[in-house]
């Protein structure tokens, strides 16, 4: 049988039994913006400067057309960013190192605002895990995990967003804010194979954390995170797919994140 005849059938089979089903055309999904503007606001780690905009030239130039450029800098972490796995482990991922594919896939919302409300320092439990495969199934192999703890409405207020607006190392551990438990990433590690996992908060792990053992153990199996992930009150908690571009800093520990989310 010809290639073309044999793919023809192949198609008009999967038709006729109900089991194909035509994908929707990207101009077809929303796209849900997961990303924060960087600006003057923008939140970083209290030990850090922050993003800096210069203005460079903006006008009509001699030669009678309109041109604008301008200069910024930042830190690697802040703001929506990559947390690559080189970041809290000796020898793994660096930002540019990361496979492309870990940044595009099936997303997933674990919604634990309701424990975050009542307790700023909740860390995500497996328990908050299973009750969703409860209602849902098992996480999809190799999906986007994004945990959404309510905190984005806080941004950019830095004492309700980070528990202090103070700056310098003094103020680190001063900071409140809820993240991913140890044990979890260790369980996701070694029972649920995901690409990546975000979180709407400045750390993947709690804002009292001393020994960042989450980072630890997520990093160690080369799995990055993203950080200060926007908009996740937008989205359900199942039948989505993300895109998460980071700047490709050649030997970055992280950097700037571009990341959107496409509803089904």
């Amino acid at each position: 049988m010809g290639m073309k005849l044999f793919f023809g059938a192949t198609l008009g089979a999967l038709l006729l039994s109900g089991c194909y089903k035509e994908q929707p055309h990207l101009a077809d999904r929303t796209i849900i913006d997961l990303t924060y503007p960087f600006d003057s606001t923008t939140i970083y780690w209290p030990t850090e400067k922050g993003f800096r905009f210069e203005k460079g030239f903006e006008g009509i130039t001699p030669n009678g057309f309109f041109y604008s450029a301008n200069t910024f800098s930042a830190p690697e972490h802040g703001g929506t960013h990559l947390d690559a796995p080189i970041h809290f482990a000796e020898g793994k991922n660096t930002a540019d190192e990361i496979p492309i594919e870990r940044f595009v896939g099936i997303g997933v919302v674990v919604d634990v605002s309701e424990k975050c409300a009542a307790d700023r320092d909740y860390q995500v439990l497996i328990e908050d895990f299973v009750e969703w495969e409860r209602q849902h199934g098992e996480l999809p192999n190799n999906c986007i995990v994004l945990l959404r703890t309510g905190f984005g409405k806080y941004w950019p207020d830095r004492v309700q967003y980070m528990g202090t607006a103070e700056r310098g190392p003094e103020a680190v551990a001063k900071q409140r804010f809820p993240g991913l438990h140890a044990e979890t990433a260790k369980w996701l590690v070694s029972s649920r194979p995901i690409k990546a996992i975000g979180i709407d908060t400045p750390s993947i792990d709690y804002g009292k954390s001393v020994y960042f053992e989450s980072h630890v153990a997520l990093f160690t199996a080369n799995i990055p995170a993203f950080e200060n992930v926007a908009n996740l009150d937008q989205l359900p908690e199942a039948g989505f797919s993300v895109i998460a571009l980071p700047m490709k800093i050649k030997g970055g520990s992280g950097g700037p994140l571009r990341i959107i989310a496409l509803l089904d």
